[in-house]
């Protein structure tokens, strides 16, 4: 919950030192901010850069290198990329059906054929670009929603296999005939099918997971799928498969696992234990992650950098380099949120790619540097800045008085990295700075696969750490909002969503009071039926809990009488509230008012009557909340940092 910033104002002339040699470290862009009128103002692009999604080195019609790369901001895979090796010459393809933005589908998996197309399924559609007719030459939909596996078989067929139900979907190249199976597997959780393979009889498998692991076989003849493994060898995890030179599919229950190999071929499976000997048949494909450098000329991509827009190819020939810039068109990478920081800046973090930006309001620049990871979660206490950080479920400690130094774990950085709370704790969603000035909590949803998340307290003054899984808290459920209450007191919110891939258990959400003495959960309840979040909650000057159910719902709580003495359905009136990884929908003003941030604008609520005010309907959509610095709420929408000037 966002609250006054704990700064001392003497410390002010180290900070204005400092700057000069921050902003140094930092890319600094000129940012000019727009007045939208009525108070809103525009500061621009947190981060106005895209990240790849899969990149190819081939050639084109006329047989010059060329690199292919999916391009993505936050609207998601908006473009293909095309740049000339040589030259750097740069060719931007927008992608051949409408995304649903902001933060659209993307890539997760691509594949260049052994004809030289390359192909990708992403927002519910099959698309097929040719570099040397420079244009995609086949779009089609399917079934929901991107792949996670591709392949080609040995009549040149490609095909996918979709998240989050295991959809199957080929295409012809030859016959240009899309064919789309259907969803071949049900589970009560999503589904990632992160590989995909055929044997030489033309058997399809793939391996999925997260919640626990399974091979599916698929025979396009019959177009009937088996299940390769039983209940009892089944893993929490992803299972594997790839096709070997000898015609044959070879997987795993669970990747890396080394003993425990199977032997595919026309939908039988045969245990074979370990299987030391790969061959793996040359398929230009992967993840997101796919990165192929070797042009047919044997020339190979070094570097392809977006941020610097340059691209260095190496002849391992010759022993050369050539270095080449290129261009492309970035409406800016995601926000995840922002906070006022101790030096009276707005600090947040952006992914894909993943970089810290800071606002200066003095100047109006921003800047921004790499990040360890995917800033999630932000808060302050005392003279220091937090940060939640995914994939590692870590905590970092940021100094704004100090130089920036790029995090590496167990070194002394700034941020400095303190500590991981994974599996516990994978994706987070929520730091609050308790009042004690040295205690700092941190929430999210656990590891892939898992389904309730725990709570990480962090001890500034002994620099230890306590882990509670959900065991401790809330069963199969993880922390979405907290609050500290009076008597050393934690009220918690929870969500009743799993870990990414994991199985979804609990039915409703539910508030906890936790004693942090002893930390243990004295009562808990689901004080709404069929409420799955606690969006965000806060204390009022009154002492009770305000707070919002499933972005729509405001209700009014009693901490002390353990009961709800208000409540009404505020999307009637106003729409939903911002919804993100970390909402932070309450903002507190100068005198200690309350805002709530909508996605269509601001509004205020009265302590005592509990009336609900718009106080100013946004020119753009409220994407992410939110702080309050020197008379301005801050919010994100797409890629750019907004403020309203109160009145």
């Amino acid at each position: 919950m966002p609250c006054k910033p704990a700064f001392n104002r003497g410390q002010k002339f180290i900070a204005l030192s400092w700057l000069g040699i921050f902003l140094g470290l930092f890319l600094t862009i000129p940012a000019a901010s727009q007045d939208l009128g009525n108070g809103f103002f525009d500061h621009g692009a947190a981060s106005p850069v895209s990240s790849q999604r899969g990149v190819v080195a081939t050639v084109d019609g006329n047989g010059r290198n060329v690199a292919l790369l999916w391009l993505f901001d936050h609207r998601g895979g908006y473009a293909l990329l095309m740049i000339d090796a040589e030259t750097g010459k740069s060719e931007q393809f927008p992608t051949p059906f409408a995304l649903d933005v902001p933060y659209g589908d993307v890539p997760y998996s691509s594949i260049l054929s052994s004809k030289n197309k390359f192909y990708t399924l992403f927002n519910d559609h099959f698309t097929e670009f040719d570099p040397v007719k420079r244009a995609f030459t086949f779009s089609k939909e399917a079934t929901p929603k991107m792949a996670m596996g591709m392949t080609e078989d040995d009549h040149g067929i490609i095909w996918a296999v979709t998240y989050p139900n295991s959809g199957l979907v080929s295409f012809n190249p030859e016959t240009r005939q899309f064919r789309d199976y259907g969803s071949l597997y049900k589970q009560n959780w999503r589904q990632y099918p992160g590989c995909l393979a055929t044997d030489n009889a033309g058997w399809v498998y793939f391996g999925l997971g997260n919640t626990a692991s399974q091979i599916i076989a698929f025979d396009p003849a019959s177009q009937k799928a088996k299940i390769m493994l039983s209940e009892t060898e089944r893993k929490r995890g992803a299972a594997y498969v790839y096709r070997d030179l000898d015609g044959k599919v070879y997987g795993e229950p669970l990747r890396n696992s080394k003993d425990d190999w199977y032997e595919f071929y026309k939908g039988n499976g045969r245990k074979i234990g370990k299987h030391d000997h790969l061959s793996p048949k040359p398929i230009i494909t992967g993840s997101q992650n796919l990165f192929y450098r070797d042009f047919p000329d044997g020339r190979k991509i070094k570097e392809l950098d977006l941020q610097e827009r340059k691209l260095v190819v190496e002849d391992p020939k010759t022993n050369t380099e050539k270095k080449v810039s290129f261009a492309y068109t970035s409406d800016g990478a995601i926000v995840m949120g922002v906070g006022t920081s101790p030096d009276n800046t707005i600090a947040g973090g952006t992914t894909f790619p993943m970089r810290f930006f800071n606002y200066d309001p003095k100047t109006g620049k921003l800047a921004n540097v790499e990040a360890i990871g995917q800033f999630n979660a932000v808060a302050r206490q005392g003279d220091r800045f937090y940060f939640g950080v995914y994939p590692q479920g870590a905590l970092l400690e940021w100094n704004p008085l100090k130089p920036w130094v790029d995090t590496k774990k167990g070194a002394d950085t700034n941020p400095q990295f303190l500590t991981s709370a994974n599996p516990v704790i994978h994706r987070p969603f929520r730091i609050l700075a308790y009042p004690d000035g040295k205690t700092i909590i941190m929430s999210g949803t656990p590891e892939y696969g898992y389904t309730g998340g725990g709570l990480l307290f962090w001890d500034r003054e002994k620099q230890t750490q306590t882990v509670l899984p959900d065991s401790a808290v809330i069963l199969d459920q993880s922390t979405l909002s907290m609050v500290a209450l009076p008597g050393d007191k934690l009220l918690g919110g929870t969500t009743t969503a799993p870990g990414t891939g994991g199985e979804k258990k609990a039915t409703e959400a539910e508030l906890y009071i936790m004693n942090m003495a002893s930390r243990r959960v004295e009562w808990h309840k689901a004080l709404f039926p069929g409420v799955q979040d606690y969006s965000d909650i806060c204390v009022g000057p009154d002492g009770l809990v305000y707070g919002i159910t499933d972005f729509k719902k405001f209700f009014v709580f009693d901490p002390v009488k353990r009961v709800v003495v208000h409540e009404q359905d505020a999307e009637a009136d106003f729409g939903r509230t911002t919804a993100a990884q970390s909402p932070r929908i309450f903002v507190f003003g100068p005198n200690g008012e309350i805002y709530l941030l909508f996605v269509n604008g601001i509004v205020r609520v009265e302590p005592g009557s509990f009336r609900m005010t718009l106080v100013a309907k946004s020119p753009v959509p409220i994407n992410t909340g939110g702080d309050y610095l020197d008379g301005r709420i801050y919010f994100v929408s797409g890629s750019h940092l907004y403020s309203y000037r109160l009145k």
